[in-house]
């Protein structure tokens, strides 16, 4: 809910289906939660390409007359939040090529953290970008790989580009998958029949009726064309460092990642939460949506009673998509309501998955008192956010993250006007994300320590 942190992106892909435009489609739409600027599909029927794009949802990019003209057995798709390269069509993905071996098509989730020297080195070289976005620079690179076929060329050029990557690129007759070294994006295999599809979470291998097959791995590779899957690896296999993000926020609570389902980890993320940090309460009330399964779970392990205190209104749009802090701020008038019924002199606790600006958490406690709470104590899901994304989330600067405008949580939780304010630790949140404390690096949290799993090429 915090305007401050927005998701990445969503990718969807489609191997040897007749229907895989229409399956593309209903997957992007199940992955709708990770992107809501634009939307797009490439088709392809073996010969050529097929593609439309457009900003906005994706039932709003595409009808049922452009579905049918994106014909095809095999297809991939993308939604996306810009977190590289501006909000403009242009950048709307899958990116689009024409190249000396063919049609190519990129869709990609995540950030490349050696862009800006890849794509300098590329315009020096003579190249000449048409967006903003650094998956273009995946683009060039296959052109210009010394290897002739895309076969070769396309796993040759996974091991120059470093950051965070779910990629699915296309050619007319091949799809090569792939995910970056340290497996900080989800990416998921399914199948249906003979049918390989591809996606950035399960919930939408289930939208397609697709039998999940398994994980992509960290620095792994497949090219599925008429010949079947070859693997391999561009990156031997390290200390995975998958986003914790997802499990707290990013992922949708009905997706299950690397076996563990994002619903019980929320879950279990309040319960901890309610153990480290108790207080005396009426009610326990979430920020709708994504907080409710952690709010479920405090109450569970609190015994206070949890209630729909905050009801969400489903046709407003997200507050992050607008352009200032005061629209911002009407965007979450319009979107949220309190019922004075269930907090009207009541004590109450109210559960977030974090806190980022801090802007919007200081108007959701002033909605609730405004409803006639007696008190209201603020417990968040995720430990205090004071450090930047490099790896896809769109995020403010460090000097800009609210955890570090203030020494500690009392001053904040006077900002926001909380009579009390706690984060669940660091160990809290390993804990049910099932890490051995003694090996944090299997999942990122970079964002809370500062200490990130790659290189950053800042100098």
């Amino acid at each position: 809910m915090d305007s401050g942190m927005q998701e990445k992106c969503g990718v969807f892909g489609v191997f040897n289906h007749p229907k895989a435009t229409d399956l593309t489609y209903y997957g992007l739409h199940a992955l709708q939660h990770r992107g809501q600027e634009s939307a797009g599909i490439v088709a392809s029927d073996g010969k050529s390409f097929r593609h439309h794009r457009g900003m906005g949802l994706v039932t709003q990019v595409f009808s049922r007359e452009i579905l049918d003209g994106l014909s095809g057995n095999m297809a991939i798709g993308h939604v996306r939040y810009s977190t590289s390269g501006a909000s403009l069509l242009q950048n709307a993905q899958p990116l689009v090529f024409k190249y000396s071996e063919g049609d190519l098509a990129v869709a990609h989730n995540g950030n490349l953290v050696n862009a800006a020297i890849e794509r300098k080195v590329l315009q020096q070289q003579g190249a000449i970008f048409q967006t903003t976005t650094d998956t273009e620079i995946i683009a060039h690179l296959i052109a210009r790989s010394s290897k002739k076929y895309f076969e070769k060329a396309g796993p040759e050029v996974l091991k120059r580009i470093d950051g965070s990557f779910a990629l699915l690129i296309m050619t007319d007759k091949q799809m090569l998958v792939a995910l970056d070294r340290h497996g900080l994006r989800p990416l998921s295999l399914g199948k249906i029949g003979e049918s390989i599809i591809a996606a950035s979470e399960t919930c939408a291998l289930e939208a397609v009726d697709a039998k999940f097959w398994r994980d992509v791995e960290p620095g792994e590779w497949l090219l599925i064309d008429e010949k079947g899957i070859q693997t391999g690896r561009f990156a031997e296999k390290g200390d995975v460092s998958l986003c914790s993000f997802e499990f707290v926020y990013f992922a949708r609570p009905d997706s299950v990642i690397h076996g563990r389902s994002v619903l019980s980890i929320r879950k279990e993320l309040g319960q901890i939460l309610a153990k480290e940090h108790p207080t005396q309460a009426d009610v326990v009330v979430a920020v709708p949506e994504s907080s409710v399964p952690a709010a479920m779970g405090f109450a569970q392990q609190s015994g206070i009673p949890y209630e729909m205190g905050i009801i969400k209104n489903p046709y407003a749009g997200r507050s992050f998509i607008e352009p200032t802090q005061e629209l911002r701020d009407l965007a979450v008038r319009l979107k949220l309501s309190a019922v004075r019924e269930i907090l009207e002199d009541k004590r109450v606790v109210l559960v977030d998955d974090s806190i980022v600006r801090g802007t919007t958490s200081k108007r959701i406690v002033q909605l609730i008192r405004q409803a006639g709470a007696k008190e209201v104590h603020v417990r968040i899901s995720s430990p205090m956010v004071k450090n930047p994304c490099f790896y896809g989330v769109d995020m403010p600067t460090k000097e800009e993250l609210f955890a570090n405008k203030h020494e500690h949580e009392r001053a904040m939780g006077k900002v926001i006007g909380a009579d009390s304010l706690a984060f669940l630790s660091t160990e809290g949140l390993l804990e049910a994300v099932d890490v051995d404390l003694a090996d944090t690096s299997s999942r990122c949290i970079a964002c809370f320590s500062g200490a990130y799993p790659t290189n950053l090429y800042l100098k």
